[in-house]
């Protein structure tokens, strides 16, 4: 969907008045506000139920706005060469970065964490809306907090509704799934959230990286997407190992989400379903990069279909399987 210029400046004023506006990345949807407004971001942590020991990523759409947001210059020698080397082939994308930050940066927006989180998204309206307003937005995904992420406008508009000041609508959001989150900031990278950026990627550009804490559970995370229970749907969600879900019965109020379609047709062919109304599929062909756009849509979907239980199937873990099944895991946790 093709937003005017008009709708995106009138969004970007919203912004510098401190109201907050609800707009399309490349990943998700995200809740903007201007990060040097100390009370539009309380009104972020507010409208989204979020606790304020979870940081916020600060999205900029220009390498000038980096400096003003990270003091890239107490970085080891090493980590500056890192930092140079992903913001040349991963920006625009999506890809945070975990940098030392300035004071200007409110330790609301870092938790007060002497860190910051920072991406330049690959959207033309979020990059819009950035440059036309004071040039960096902290924006956390714009749904309630711990709940599924919104990839359609209409997934923000039924989450949060007319308490977010603007609703910028640019039609389904393409990855589908957050930005990977690495830590440049001290010794060796870290991925402390695996995303729309796969570690494969990211390894062929500056070599290894420290998995360890990637899907790591924390009740004091270092950066979004760390704590033991996110991403959930409202309804139970249990998540079955690849090949087991060929043994899961038929039950014609619970609702399936299989990551191709060749486990669903060995399912359909074992249990022989009445009734597919709640019967999902994430890639036909086992693609990774549709598999992960589909993600959230389709737990949206089954959400709001009323079924009692949604039973999800792992995807493989190369690549951006990894994203997924730590969405998956996530909400699974919930119940």
């Amino acid at each position: 969907m093709l937003l005017s210029d008009d709708a995106i400046g009138r969004a970007a004023e919203a912004l510098v008045s401190g109201l907050l506006v609800a707009f399309p990345t490349e990943t998700v949807y995200g809740l903007g506000a201007d990060v040097f407004n100390v009370a539009a971001l309380e009104r972020i942590f507010a409208v989204k139920r979020r606790p304020r020991f979870d940081p916020l990523i600060i999205h900029i759409a220009d390498m000038d706005a980096l400096e003003g947001i990270a003091d890239i210059s107490s970085l080891e020698p090493v980590s500056r060469e890192k930092l140079a080397a992903l913001s040349r082939c991963l920006w625009p994308g999506p890809l945070t970065l975990i940098l030392p930050k300035r004071p200007a940066v409110p330790d609301l927006a870092t938790a007060g964490l002497a860190t910051v989180a920072v991406r330049f998204p690959d959207h033309p309206v979020a990059q819009k809306l950035i440059r036309l307003s004071t040039g960096a937005i902290a924006a956390p995904s714009a749904n309630p907090f711990g709940y599924l992420s919104p990839t359609r406008a209409e997934h923000v508009q039924e989450q949060l509704g007319a308490q977010v000041d603007i609703i910028l609508d640019g039609g389904r959001t393409g990855i589908g799934v957050e930005s990977t989150v690495l830590d440049l900031s001290t010794g060796l990278p870290r991925i402390l959230r695996p995303g729309g950026t796969s570690r494969e990627r990211i390894e062929a550009i500056i070599g290894p990286v420290d998995n360890s804490e990637q899907g790591g559970i924390l009740e004091a995370p270092h950066s979004p997407g760390q704590l033991k229970s996110h991403y959930a749907p409202r309804s139970p969600l249990t998540l079955h190992c690849p090949g087991d879900m060929i043994a899961l019965p038929y039950r014609a109020s619970e609702g399936y989400l299989f990551f191709d379609g060749k486990s669903r047709d060995a399912w359909y062919t074992a249990q022989e379903p009445r009734d597919a109304r709640w019967i999902r599929t994430l890639s036909e062909t086992g693609s990774m990069a549709e598999a992960a756009t589909n993600l959230f849509d389709q737990l949206h979907e089954l959400d709001k279909s009323g079924c009692s239980i949604i039973r999800v199937e792992q995807a493989p873990e190369d690549g951006l399987g990894s994203a997924i099944n730590d969405r998956l895991s996530r909400a699974a946790t919930m119940y």
